[in-house]
């Protein structure tokens, strides 16, 4: 497999995530790998997207979000869950990519459909916030075959405080792959 370069990252925002699409976040543990197809994404545009961790300011919990390209930037919701954003653009900019569902090729059983089952299922936790993508144990990698596959896009899920941001069609899935989370 061959690991996206820091370039892949530090690119504009919904190109990247519309990019993400169809690549392999893969997770290495204990000498076994966990592998998942990227199905879903959704993107976050900085702080002035009301929608973004960001839009809240620098803060301990965001800091990974403005720094370089190719970071996990994972944070833990509701009391139960963690979520993983892939770090855009050059540093300082705070823009990320949010993985909502993978589909399952290696190692991986449990449902993957939503980004806190997406986390659980591959066992990405807080201690990879801030982990460089372009590691050898947690990393996402192009496949070894291309596939075609056609893009939808829609609204975020769960960002209705975020008022005319939550009806921006930042959210990018393959159409018909039955591992898309269901708003």
């Amino acid at each position: 497999m061959r690991k996206l370069p820091r370039s892949f990252y530090d690119r504009d925002t919904t190109t990247v995530a519309r990019e993400l699409l169809g690549k392999l976040l893969v997770r290495v543990e204990r000498g076994t790998a966990r592998v998942g197809k990227i199905v879903e994404v959704e993107a976050y545009l900085g702080p002035h997207d009301l929608a973004a961790h960001s839009a809240r300011g620098r803060t301990a919990r965001t800091e990974i979000m403005f720094g370089p390209p190719g970071h996990a930037y994972v944070y833990f919701i509701y009391g139960m869950y963690f979520c993983m954003n892939v770090v855009t653009e050059r540093e300082g900019h705070a823009s990320a990519v949010l993985l909502r569902a993978v589909e399952p090729v290696k190692n991986v059983s449990d449902r993957t459909c939503g980004p806190g089952l997406l986390c659980r299922a591959m066992s990405i936790d807080r201690k990879l916030n801030g982990h460089d993508l372009l590691s050898d144990d947690f990393f996402i990698a192009e496949p070894g075959t291309a596939e075609a596959f056609r893009i939808a896009k829609g609204p975020r899920i769960g960002v209705d405080y975020a008022r005319h941001w939550a009806r921006r069609h930042l959210r990018f899935y393959i159409r018909g792959n039955p591992f898309v989370s269901r708003p």
